[in-house]
């Protein structure tokens, strides 16, 4: 593999890349249950949910600048009880598939997470993504359910796996 860098990514440097990466997925594979491409427009919305949520981005870049995967994450559900655990989603660009830039990623968002003071992370999982399900494992992951047939893509139905790390953090939790 050719050297690379852990970026936090911005709009302005890494919005353009991103779409192509998740237009890719969502044209592509079952990793997202989306039918339609994403905009310009939806990356922005994406970039500012991200920043107003104080969730990361974080890429890998190779030494000529050009993005070839990144991840993040954001709510787990949309109530206050959640706020200690998150869903996280990471995505390698086509070409740069197997070459362990999917656990590099994975590894600096659980660093991030640690360090945010969560509590779990959730990865929901197309149920026949067998390379991701082995990298969530190898990670210390646990399946946690599976939710039969509640995607529809590319004519067939779709299972989705639930996988969930904990963190011993944050050291003192609190309501509210």
């Amino acid at each position: 593999m050719s050297e690379h860098i852990i970026v936090h990514c911005t709009f302005e440097r890494h919005a353009a890349a991103i779409l192509e990466i998740f237009n890719e997925a969502i044209l592509n594979s079952t990793a997202l249950y989306v039918y339609e491409a994403r905009t310009l427009q939806n990356m922005v919305d994406w970039f500012e949910a991200k920043r107003t949520g104080g969730f990361p981005v974080i890429g890998i870049e190779s030494s000529s600048g050009t993005l070839m995967g990144f991840g993040s994450y954001g709510p787990f559900r949309a109530y206050p009880a959640y706020k200690y655990t998150v869903e996280h989603s990471v995505y390698v660009h086509k070409d740069y598939r197997g070459s362990g830039l999917g656990r590099m990623l994975m590894q600096a968002l659980i660093a991030a997470a640690r360090q945010s003071d969560l509590h779990a992370m959730i990865g929901a999982i197309d149920a026949a993504n067998s390379g991701s399900i082995a990298l969530h494992e190898r990670l210390g992951f646990k399946p946690v359910g599976t939710l039969p047939q509640v995607g529809f893509k590319f004519g067939r139905w779709l299972d989705l796996a639930f996988y969930q790390l904990l963190f011993d953090t944050p050291a003192r939790p609190v309501d509210g």
